[in-house]
C-alpha cells in the first residue's frame, strides 16, 4: 500500500507539473502550486479536527449494536493524539503571543522578560519543525484511528481528499486548460485518492477479512 500510495503521489505531481508547463506558464504559477501543497499539509490536521468526528460517529453507527461499545472504547488513542496536537499548537501560539505583547525594544529588559525570549528562540527553532513534523503525522494517520478501526485511515482519506477539493474550487476556481483537462486536473487527485482507497478497503477484506462491520 505504501509503495502505490508514493507512486501515487509522484504521478500526481508529475501531472501537476505537465499541467503548469503546459497551460499555465507564469512564474508566480510554480509558487502558488507550491504553497498549495504545503498548505494542505498544515491545514489537513485542522480539517481532520472538524470532519473526522463526523466521519467517525458515522462509522460506529454503521458498525453492528454489539461492535459499537467495543469500538467507542478505543476512542482514547485518537483524543489522546488530538489532545497533544491541539495542546502543542496552543503552547506555541500562547508564547510568542506573549512574547510579541510583553517585549519592548525601548525599554529595559527584565528577567522574565529574557526567560519570554529564549522561550520565544526555542519556538522558532525546535516549535516550528516539531509542529510541521506532527501536521505531516497527523495527516497520514489521521489522529491514530487505525486504533479504533484499521479501516477508518481510509475512510477518513476519501473524506478529507474531497473537502479539499471542494475548497481547492471554492478558493481557486477551475484550473487552467480545456474543459477536459480543467475536469481531469480537478477531479484527478481526488478520484485516484479514491480508488487507491476503495483498493486498500478491498485488500484488508479479501486477505486479512477485516469489513466494515467486523
Amino acid at each position: 500500500m505504501d509503495r502505490v500510495q508514493l507512486a501515487r503521489t509522484v504521478l500526481g505531481a508529475a501531472a501537476t507539473i505537465a499541467l503548469i508547463l503546459v497551460y499555465n506558464v507564469d512564474r508566480n504559477r510554480w509558487e502558488d502550486a507550491a504553497w498549495s501543497g504545503v498548505a494542505n499539509l498544515l491545514v489537513a490536521p485542522f480539517v481532520l479536527l472538524v470532519a473526522g468526528p463526523l466521519v467517525i460517529l458515522g462509522f460506529i453507527y454503521y458498525a453492528p449494536p454489539p461492535l459499537r461499545p467495543h469500538l467507542r472504547s478505543r476512542l482514547r488513542a485518537p483524543l489522546k493524539a488530538v489532545g497533544w496536537y491541539v495542546l502543542t499548537l496552543a503552547v506555541i501560539g500562547g508564547i510568542l503571543a506573549l512574547t510579541g505583547q510583553t517585549l519592548d525594544v525601548n525599554d529595559g529588559r527584565s528577567w522574565w522578560e529574557y526567560v519570554l525570549g529564549i522561550a520565544a528562540i526555542v519556538v522558532i527553532v525546535w516549535g516550528f519543525p516539531f509542529f510541521f513534523l506532527a501536521s505531516l503525522y497527523s495527516a497520514r494517520s489521521a489522529f491514530n484511528s487505525a486504533q479504533v478501526h484499521p479501516l477508518l485511515p481510509p475512510v477518513l482519506t476519501m473524506a478529507l481528499v474531497w473537502v479539499f477539493a471542494v475548497f481547492n474550487l471554492i478558493g481557486g476556481g477551475m484550473p487552467g486548460g480545456p474543459p477536459v483537462v480543467q475536469f481531469c486536473s480537478m477531479l484527478g487527485g481526488p478520484l485516484s485518492v479514491t480508488a487507491v482507497s476503495l483498493w486498500e478497503l478491498r485488500r484488508m477484506r479479501t486477505r486479512f477479512g477485516i469489513t466494515l462491520r467486523t
